[in-house]
């Protein structure tokens, strides 16, 4: 029964809109530098510089909204635009220093609801919106923002290894954003508490507690996972009934339709705070308890492996995910990001 369930979930998050969309940043890594000049290789989820002087990273980060989401929902989405940078950010194991968009509205009103977003997620998060472009007379709303910021010590998605344990951290104390396949948990979250769970990223990164990971993204949890491997040149296996989940979603044992449906919205969803991390075994229960102290959810879901193969299961069955030494799925070239910065310093 659970080897069925287990073929129709890997053939509908291959056919999702998240995964399409992420198979995408393959054409565009073919035409980028294989690495920024003395910084980790491209396919991470920011830009990387060494600063002279042993001074840590320059982080750069930006993300586009896609316009319907843009046109149905304008303040919610300057909010999101801010906010999935700063994660992105926090991932590297950094800190943000400042925002600057590029904005393309119809008019003011439009422009004003996206602005009121991006503030609103500035000011909760505690980050300075500083500038930009602005266009009020285009053919329909567009955002783009850039966040810059700096890391002492990184995280990347270059450096997982076959044998780490492997984490998923979500914070659970949120709700679907509408019928969209966004778990908010940040809107209603005090200011103070924001800030202290997008520190915990930076935090482990110094403490020598984490040494790669990825921000949960629009492909889920299973496509940024897949993102993480394929930057790595390793595999993995996933125990799904240990993945974090909200009351929600039901248990992986009722195997009624709409339990079904459920169950593929979360593994497809994109939450406002959620990372996979390859973890050291030896660190992996520190960095649990760091996270559950802050009320985070974190979960040790299964294990970094040799091979290029994301085996899930559920109970005693299996199934490949993917495959990525015959398909690629970013199109990135593992590499070692310490490596990398290594040879530079």
């Amino acid at each position: 029964m659970n080897g069925s369930r287990l073929a129709d979930l890997v053939a509908d998050l291959r056919g999702s809109r998240g995964f399409a969309h992420k198979r995408d940043i393959a054409t565009v890594l073919a035409g980028l530098d294989a690495a920024a000049p003395a910084g980790v290789p491209n396919g991470d989820d920011t830009a990387v510089l060494p600063l002279p002087g042993g001074l840590g990273y320059q982080l750069l980060a930006i993300e586009g909204l896609v316009p319907d989401f843009v046109q149905a929902l304008p303040w919610f989405a300057g909010y999101s635009a801010v906010m999935v940078n700063l994660s992105d950010i926090a991932a590297m194991g950094g800190r943000a220093l400042g925002v600057v968009d590029a904005l393309w509205a119809r008019d003011a009103g439009q422009a004003g609801d996206l602005l009121a977003g991006m503030r609103a997620a500035a000011d909760r998060y505690g980050v300075p919106l500083l500038g930009g472009h602005s266009n009020l007379r285009a053919a329909q709303g567009q955002l783009a923002v850039a966040v810059l910021g700096h890391a002492k010590r990184l995280i990347t998605s270059f450096d997982a290894r076959p044998g780490d344990r492997l984490l998923v951290a979500v914070d659970l104390r949120g709700a679907w954003q509408g019928d969209y396949p966004f778990w908010n948990a940040s809107t209603t979250a005090e200011p103070a508490q924001l800030r202290a769970d997008m520190e915990l990223l930076p935090e482990l990164a110094e403490a020598g507690l984490c040494h790669a990971g990825k921000d949960i993204s629009m492909a889920g949890v299973l496509g940024s996972l897949l993102m993480l491997l394929e930057c790595s040149g390793v595999g993995a296996r996933v125990q799904l009934q240990h993945l974090p989940r909200p009351t929600c979603v039901p248990d992986w044992s009722d195997t009624g339709t709409n339990a079904r449906l459920a169950q593929l919205r979360w593994l497809n969803a994109f939450p406002s705070f959620g990372y996979v991390l390859a973890i050291r075994p030896e660190a992996a229960a520190e960095v649990v308890q760091r996270f559950s102290a802050r009320g985070v959810a974190c979960a040790d879901v299964g294990g970094i492996e040799a091979g290029q193969i994301l085996r899930l299961h559920l109970g005693e069955d299996e199934a490949t995910l993917w495959d990525l030494a015959a398909e690629p799925f970013i199109g990135a070239s593992p590499g070692s990001a310490a490596g990398a910065l290594a040879l530079a310093a």
